[in-house]
């Protein structure tokens, strides 16, 4: 059995966004040279996520959408976490409701996906540097 531990880092401009990172992924999966196995992506911050789901702006769209919608941003002063002199309580919420990671099958050396699949990092807590940890397992 192998292994293969990289991090990924960003840093998103925005407070929130959404970053197609399966190209980096699979670039990982190249680079360990592991035919048979799983892939773990996971976020590596409190406010931010790593989930699978369609490459489509307009849902895209709808997620920011939703997500405010059930923790909206403002006012900060709604959320107790924010007493602590945070303003991203909502970020929180988020992650929580998008999740911390993913788990994908590798065959052939390849991520092993439904049609439209794809791997995102969810930031909502911007505008500073944040990893995502991809650790490849298999032979």
């Amino acid at each position: 059995m192998k292994s293969l531990t990289e991090y990924l880092i960003f840093n998103v401009q925005s407070r929130t966004g959404f970053v197609n990172i399966t190209s980096d992924v699979q670039k990982i999966i190249q680079k360990s040279g592991i035919k048979e196995g799983i892939c773990l992506v996971n976020a590596m911050h409190i406010t931010a996520s790593v989930f699978i789901n369609d490459d489509e702006n307009g849902l895209h769209k709808d997620y920011e959408r939703w997500l405010e919608d059930l923790a909206p941003h403002e006012p900060i002063s709604k959320y107790e976490h924010n007493k602590t002199g945070e303003d991203n309580a909502d970020a929180h919420l988020k992650r929580q409701i998008m999740g911390r990671e993913v788990v994908v099958a590798i065959t052939n050396g390849q991520l092993d996906f439904g049609p439209w699949e794809q791997i995102f990092y969810g930031e909502f807590d911007g505008r500073r540097s944040k990893r995502v940890l991809v650790k490849i397992i298999g032979e």
